[in-house]
């Protein structure tokens, strides 16, 4: 199974959710409780994916690292779900990215960012 298999059998499972049970499902208790439910879990397991990295670098398990991170795709795959977004979406991001320096491409997202405000006035 690819990787895109995983998060794509994910994002259906998570679809699944909403609407369900929140006494017999996690997911559709994150759903029901609404983003501040997931989005505080996002924060969380961002915070622990750093300090996981942090004591990694401390002689610390680097299996942490991967399990942290686990959890953060998890939530954050949640909220994607949450408002009509998929993986795919975000991976389509990451492969638009692919070849494009780092620091060029974060100025083209602030002149779009630009563009968009002075749009809007």
């Amino acid at each position: 199974m690819t990787s895109h298999d995983s998060l794509d059998q994910l994002a259906v499972v998570l679809e699944s959710r909403k609407g369900g049970d929140p006494d017999t499902s996690y997911v559709a208790r994150l759903f029901a409780r609404g983003p501040d439910a997931f989005l505080k879990k996002i924060g969380e397991e961002a915070t622990e994916v750093v300090l996981a990295c942090k004591d990694a670098s401390h002689g610390g398990s680097k299996e942490s690292i991967v399990n942290e991170t686990a959890d953060l795709w998890f939530h954050s795959m949640v909220a994607l779900s949450y408002y009509g977004l998929s993986p795919r979406d975000v991976l389509a991001e990451l492969e638009r990215r692919v070849g494009l320096g780092g620091l060029d491409e974060k100025a083209a997202r602030k002149a779009k960012k630009r563009e968009t405000q002075s749009a809007r006035q």
